[in-house]
């Protein structure tokens, strides 16, 4: 990466410990530039942990009431949802500060690297990034990551939220975002797309962001099993193209698949050669990462073998189907899924096994709900049985203006077949619930994005169900 861009430059951080901010907070202090932050988590005394590791890394942290501006020559860091009469802002916009997104300062340093690649699609950015990201480590080309979830191969005590890696290669893997449009933004040599479903946009608009991201790529790596990734692919002569997937016609085919527990096995075929794959992480859809990922190193020049060898060494990321722990029969998974196509994906991997499952889903927004409710509630019926429960709380909400016409109670009143389905507000009473209904054999998911301390809370029905 070109450090020429962050090193002589201060930039402070409005909500530094995002999944996205701070991670590029983390390559931007690694590269010589001044960062500083806030974040209203961290005025509400949530998530100390990992500021005090930001902290220790050398950047200072002030509450969220613009004590952290003091010059015009700062830059701030702020969502484009972040409005103006928060005091971050308004102190910025007294000194004149430049403002830009985080997409916008990401997309700056991406295309500024020797190597770009992308990963882009509705669900599964965040493990293919990490897996690519990995091979490309394995492979000695030094990489450059950003991700938005902790990759526990590069986690270390002195990486505690490693979430984003620093390297002195070419190679610039990243995650791009889709939901908000900032996918633009990117100039990549190889895309990745993993699929394209509803979450925040219409399949029209996808079609179109993902339409132009392709056609940005020297390489694209796409989805062959995804019926739109298909669709959208058809009707693109792209020389550079190279698909995965489970069915004949995929250029990177998984064949032989077996599915166990906390792992699974395949053959990747392609048309030169078959090679055996045993993974450390399961389900069909980490198989599908897997081939996504192996695909992408592949284009950007690493040899098959290489890549293989690297993958079967892959440890996953926090918060993606992530074992807490097992206690009286009792296995508790704490992972990110939080739209229809994620939240399945998990379902089908805790399925494919015996016993009850208890599926705990916090909403992140009132927003999303609204978008995608009547999906969400669709699947829950499709992939969850008789035998199980499912239990809403309400949405995450943090503070700000916000549309609530559309909350949990109404996805969890248009539930009308499958899973016991309860909606409890309260995010303990659900816990209590849980704790209530829990026995030998079951496994309990809790799932939701945006909320650190989902992760919390998955420990602490651990603890009580050890009790």
């Amino acid at each position: 990466m070109n450090s020429k861009v962050t090193n002589t430059k201060s930039y402070f951080f409005c909500g530094i410990g995002g999944s996205g901010m701070l991670p590029l907070a983390s390559i931007i202090a690694a590269h010589g530039g001044t960062v500083a932050g806030s974040d209203r988590a961290r005025d509400q005394g949530r998530s100390k942990a990992k500021f005090a590791w930001l902290e220790q890394q050398g950047m200072e942290l002030f509450p969220q009431d613009g004590s952290g501006l003091h010059s015009g020559e700062q830059i701030l860091v702020a969502s484009a949802a972040v409005e103006d009469t928060v005091p971050d802002v308004k102190a910025a916009n007294a000194l004149g500060c430049r403002r830009i997104t985080r997409a916008e300062l990401l997309a700056e340093l991406f295309n500024a690297a020797g190597q770009r690649i992308a990963i882009g699609g509705t669900s599964g950015k965040s493990t293919v990034t990490g897996m690519a990201g990995w091979i490309m480590q394995q492979a000695g080309t030094d990489p450059t990551i950003m991700n938005g979830a902790v990759m526990k191969n590069f986690a270390s005590d002195d990486a505690l939220f490693a979430s984003a890696r620093v390297g002195k290669g070419a190679p610039f893997v990243s995650e791009v975002d889709e939901s908000d449009g900032s996918i633009a933004l990117f100039e990549p040599d190889i895309a990745v797309l993993t699929n394209i479903s509803l979450d925040h946009k219409t399949l029209d608009e996808l079609h179109a962001l993902f339409g132009d991201f392709a056609d940005k790529a020297s390489h694209v790596v796409w989805n062959h099993d995804d019926t739109e990734s298909r669709a959208l692919m058809a009707s693109r002569d792209h020389k550079g193209a190279v698909s995965f997937g489970f069915e004949d016609g995929a250029g990177f085919q998984a064949v032989d698949v077996v599915e166990e527990p906390l792992s699974a096995r395949f053959t990747l075929k392609t048309t030169d050669t078959t090679l055996p794959i045993t993974l450390q992480v399961p389900g069909r859809h980490n198989i599908a990462n897997a081939l996504a990922a192996i695909a992408a190193a592949h284009c950007a020049g690493v040899d098959l073998e290489t890549a293989v060898q690297a993958i079967t060494t892959f440890s996953g990321l926090g918060r993606r189907f992530d074992i807490v722990g097992t206690a009286n029969g009792i296995t508790v998974i704490d992972d990110f899924g939080h739209n229809p196509e994620k939240i399945a994906a998990t379902l089908r991997t805790v399925k494919a096994f015996p016993g009850r499952v208890i599926a705990f889903f916090q909403p992140h927004g009132f927003g999303p709900l609204r978008v995608m409710g009547q999906e969400l509630a669709q699947m829950f019926m499709e992939e969850l049985g008789a035998d199980d429960h499912l239990i809403f709380c309400d949405p995450v909400y943090f503070g700000g203006t916000v549309d609530r016409s559309v909350g949990s109670a109404d996805i969890i009143a248009a539930i009308n077949s499958g899973p016991t389905a309860t909606h409890i507000p309260d995010r303990t009473k659900c816990g209590e619930h849980i704790v209530g209904l829990a026995q030998s054999g079951d496994s309990i998911l809790i799932m939701g994005a945006r909320d650190d301390t989902l992760s919390g809370f998955a420990r602490a029905l651990m603890i009580k169900l050890e009790a």
